[in-house]
């Protein structure tokens, strides 16, 4: 199924009851998505993993700090949630090697996954990659395609995944190249027209909202989205 695809109802959990638990909520997406799904009405409580505590205080919210070298199934025994989030992520220079990024982009993304469904969620809204494919010759698009893959074969009843370009936005740390990075988005991204303009840079602030969107919208099986769908879907200010 695709961004263009009819919308399914949720069922079985009234609304204001549904619980979520979200991975990577101190990072770019994730820092903005933490106070939208504490803002939703839909959510009586939103729990986040973190290897270190998050500054948010919040009546509906809860901070599970966990050992990610330590299968996160058994430390989050009898949690029960509807929908996950995750925003994972990290990038080559931050984790050293190959084999180090792919521990978290893959194998972290799918414990995260099999954790949020054994919790009995029904919906999985990950931030990925324009450009995803798991036969690509290039490794960082190989390895998105690959956990997109792996994701699928989880078969959750709906799984959301979002394909940005580069995100923009205010990071914890920056870096000159970083800081260049993302001018120069800005100004190549304006001409970026047709089927290139899934490429076109994006606040991560819009991700954050578009996942928000994408499991408010209900859609069952698998759906993509990329830049256009990614505004769409961020744009839908309903409470």
């Amino acid at each position: 199924m695709n961004a263009n695809a009819g919308s399914g109802s949720r069922t079985g959990t009234p609304a204001a009851s549904r619980v979520a638990l979200v991975a990577g909520g101190s990072g770019l997406v994730g820092r903005q998505l933490l106070p939208l799904l504490l803002a939703a009405p839909e959510y009586s409580r939103v729990h986040a993993i973190s290897r270190r505590p998050l500054p948010i205080e919040h009546a509906r919210f809860a901070n599970r700090v966990l050992r990610f070298d330590t299968p996160l199934e058994s430390q989050l025994k009898g949690l029960v949630v509807q929908d996950a989030y995750c925003c994972l992520g990290t990038t080559l220079r931050q984790a050293g090697s190959q084999a180090a990024f792919r521990a978290v982009e893959h194998d972290l993304v799918l414990s995260f996954a099999r954790t949020a469904k054994s919790a009995g969620a029904e919906r999985l809204v990950v931030v990925s990659s324009v450009g995803a494919d798991a036969t690509s010759n290039h490794f960082y698009l190989r390895i998105k395609g690959e956990t997109e893959r792996d994701l699928e074969a989880l078969r959750f009843r709906s799984l959301d995944l979002l394909q940005p370009s580069l995100l923009l936005g205010l990071r914890a740390q920056w870096r000159t190249l970083e800081l260049l990075g993302q001018g120069a988005g800005w100004a190549v991204g304006a001409l970026l027209r047709g089927g290139w303009a899934r490429y076109r840079p994006i606040e991560a602030s819009q991700v954050a909202a578009a996942m928000r969107g994408a499991a408010r919208a209900g859609r069952l099986g698998v759906n993509r989205y990329t830049f256009a769908a990614l505004r769409r879907l961020a744009a839908d200010k309903r409470p």
